[in-house]
């Protein structure tokens, strides 16, 4: 054997016997099986995905024991599927609870934190979004069928849609003191994510305002499917909708500072004639903090942190 070769064979074979050994440790573990345990899970999903299928993927076209590799490809997507089979029935039953009611507020946010260990107080996140496994969690619940596309193009000063990371919402949850008089507002609602959870979590009655038909529907049709109330989605341009009845509104920058402007100055107006609060996370934070009507209530005012501000 070439000796300069010995090295490369031996690092295969290591490679080799260590996904052979990570598989056989998975489908060993019966724990992960159970529906409890739906961190572990996850976390082991995103193993199998990128740790040993993107590795075998890498293998293959370097050895001759490609049976044996697609061998393992095989067992490795079957535990795949079978993991995954397990989350679906799981967010079948937590459904089927949604829709006959079962949950009160605080048995839903219970039973989220049975199955996902967070720090909704501890934001570690910084100069980034981060998506982490309560978001895994709440879109298996939420989600029905595939995001539609974009049926209208974007105004300038509308921003993408971008799923506002849900330990912001459970933040949110744990700084307010949401009654049952107040009417929740999330602007540029898109799937109506922030809406289904926010009602979920408080009761309160909730309005998504969002500009793209297509999500609208999609939202619709996903409150509807849990048999949820006192939740409405309006097809409208932020700028053109009626913010009468509200008194807390949320938003994830849905607009840059051309669009925003606008939306300020409608909510102002509303402040004229009742105390609203303002809550906002990313890039627009920046905007609604100088507004001489606003004061924050952070103490840092920080684009990446969770910011609130009550109308003076």
């Amino acid at each position: 054997m070439n000796k300069e070769l010995a090295p490369v064979i031996t690092d295969l074979e290591n490679q080799i016997n260590d996904i052979q050994t990570d598989i056989a440790a998975i489908e060993h573990n019966t724990l992960l099986f159970e529906e409890r345990n739906f961190d572990k899970r996850t976390d082991t999903l995103d193993f199998i995905d990128f740790h040993i299928l993107d590795r075998i993927e890498g293998v293959l076209p370097q050895t001759d024991q490609q049976n044996l590799l697609l061998s393992l490809k095989n067992r490795a997507e079957q535990l795949r599927t079978k993991l995954e089979a397990v989350d679906a029935g799981l967010f079948q039953k937590i459904q089927d609870n949604i829709r006959s009611g079962a949950y009160t507020s605080e048995s839903f946010k219970s039973m989220v934190r049975e199955f996902v260990h967070f720090d909704s107080t501890n934001n570690e996140y910084q100069g980034e979004v981060g998506y982490d496994n309560l978001d895994v969690f709440l879109n298996g619940i939420f989600s029905f069928k595939n995001v539609p596309e974009q049926t209208l193009q974007r105004e300038p000063g509308m921003v993408f849609y971008q799923k506002t990371p849900a330990r912001i919402i459970f933040e949110m949850l744990d700084k307010v003191d949401f009654t049952n008089e107040d009417v929740f507002f999330d602007l540029g609602s898109g799937l109506g994510f922030v809406i289904m959870l926010v009602n979920l979590l408080s009761g309160v009655k909730t309005i998504g305002v969002e500009f793209e038909p297509a999500f609208c529907n999609y939202a619709i049709n996903s409150i509807a499917s849990l048999n949820l109330s006192n939740i409405k989605v309006i097809n409208v341009d932020a700028r053109e909708a009626d913010y009468s009845s509200g008194n807390i509104f949320f938003m994830y920058t849905p607009f840059d500072s051309h669009i925003i402007h606008d939306v300020l100055d409608l909510l102002k107006k509303e402040a004229l004639s009742r105390e609203i609060k303002i809550i906002t996370y990313g890039p627009c934070s920046i905007n609604v903090a100088l507004q001489s009507w606003l004061k924050s209530t952070s103490p840092n005012e920080n684009i990446n942190k969770l910011m609130i501000f009550n109308s003076l």
